[in-house]
């Protein structure tokens, strides 16, 4: 007797390969696979010499991203690109916003050395938005936008990985890394927290990667339990090494983001699934315990003791300041870019977005999440009880967005390329819920 699989199944599952096959065609989501590669693979600190700051690969990817948008768009046969999308709509009042304030700031009196970081950071805003728009109208098929999901899991998964091995053997790995064409920006550092290594990856810091690795770990977690087509070891491994990771960042922001994204995810899931994850996280807490006791009071001990932290007090003592720049300028701040690190590091970007942009930049920024979210409870209502998947996928694009941007909380994130261009990602692949589930 032959046995059928569901339609769920079969409208999901990766065709069969056979011996031969014929290559699939360069398409949206291969390019945008390329991009990852640059995203995470590279070190950070690695740029395109007589670019400088801007020179970053993913950025030039970006950049080129943008462009390839604008052309799909003008050389379709068919209006594909018009019509209401509540994400592109969010996106394109934020960057007038961020335009106005730029052209105010370049029409005033301005320092020299400001104009070219608020350049750069225009430029690095227009490459962000250049992946979110490709991923949001080039992936047409869910089938594709799957393999997206898959590859992002995977390069968190990676991430992990060698996270876990800078952990343990004190070793930093991408020092070793050199790539014809590109200049090393400053020399790696493997940074230490409470007599532990901090874990980094490729990113610039350990901050950046804890947060990264967090805001993907809901991906992983969907891919660990809805893609059924690969063996469970090669889905679940991403996720495993993402959970496993976690406690060995040292950083309170993966902790909260961590935190935030499972409990999205719990409160999403139903019955079994979710007794499953709970009894998974007991099972690691104790784990965890047994095998590194000092570990779990490490954790406790960043949060109990963060009144008496030099970091956690930079912080807050930025508010006063911060406040005087917001007076100045409340409605369209000082420039994006123009507040510089040498004047004080606030290490919040919703604080320094407040300054720059002012509050109307900062309010729809806001608004992106929120119309990111709306989108994705739509997506997620349309879907339930006719595509399992996609209604799975809706609630850890949910988890993973939100996770990101509450994490903006705790660093500069628009200096650091991996973040932002991950996060855009991930708003650009959430639009595409809005007519496929």
């Amino acid at each position: 007797m032959t046995r059928t699989r569901p339609a769920a199944y079969r409208r999901h599952a990766a065709p069969q390969l056979g011996l031969f096959r014929r290559p699939r065609p360069f398409d949206v989501v291969t390019w945008l696979s390329v991009y990852l590669v640059l995203l995470f693979a590279v070190p950070s600190k690695l740029v395109i010499g007589p670019l400088g700051s801007a020179g970053a690969p993913s950025m030039v990817v970006g950049l080129a991203s943008l462009l390839l948008w604008v052309l799909i768009g003008v050389g379709a046969s068919r209006p594909t690109l018009s019509g209401p999308r509540l994400v592109r709509v969010a996106l394109a009042v934020f960057l007038f916003s961020v335009g106005v304030s730029y052209v105010i700031a370049m029409s005033r009196p301005v320092v020299s050395s400001e104009v070219s970081p608020a350049d750069v950071a225009l430029l690095s805003l227009l490459a962000w938005s250049g992946t979110l728009l490709l991923a949001h109208d080039g992936i047409t098929s869910a089938a594709r936008r799957d393999v997206l999901v898959w590859r992002l899991a995977l390069s968190g998964g990676a991430l992990a990985v060698l996270g876990l091995a800078q952990f343990a053997l004190g070793e930093l790995f991408v020092d070793r890394i050199s790539v014809p064409g590109l200049t090393l920006t400053s020399p790696y550092e493997l940074g230490e927290r409470n007599g532990r290594v901090r874990p980094q990856g490729t990113a610039t810091h350990a901050i950046e990667y804890g947060v990264l690795v967090t805001m993907l770990l809901p991906l992983a977690l969907h891919v660990g339990f809805q893609h059924t087509e690969r063996r469970a070891v090669v889905r679940w491994a991403p996720a495993v090494a993402s959970l496993a990771l976690v406690p060995a960042t040292g950083s309170r922001s993966a902790y909260v983001g961590a935190a935030i994204g499972l409990v999205i995810m719990l409160i999403g899931w139903k019955g079994q699934r979710r007794r499953i994850m709970l009894g998974v996280t007991a099972a690691g807490t104790v784990g965890g315990m047994v095998v590194a006791p000092g570990m779990l009071a490490s954790i406790v001990g960043l949060f109990a003791g963060a009144s008496e932290d030099p970091s956690v007090a930079s912080r807050t003592g930025s508010f006063e300041l911060a406040g005087d720049f917001i007076a100045r300028d409340p409605l369209f701040g000082r420039g994006l870019g123009t507040f510089l690190p040498t004047y004080r590091i606030f290490d919040n970007q919703y604080l320094l977005l407040l300054v720059t942009i002012g509050v109307v930049g900062t309010v729809l920024f806001c608004g992106l999440c929120a119309a990111v979210v709306r989108v994705l409870v739509r997506a997620r209502a349309r879907s339930a009880g006719t595509d399992a998947r996609s209604h799975d996928l809706a609630l850890a694009l949910i988890a993973s967005v939100v996770v990101g941007f509450v994490s903006l909380l705790f660093f500069d994130a628009f200096a650091f390329p991996m973040t932002m261009g991950a996060l855009f990602l991930l708003v650009g692949l959430a639009g595409t819920l809005r007519d496929q589930a």
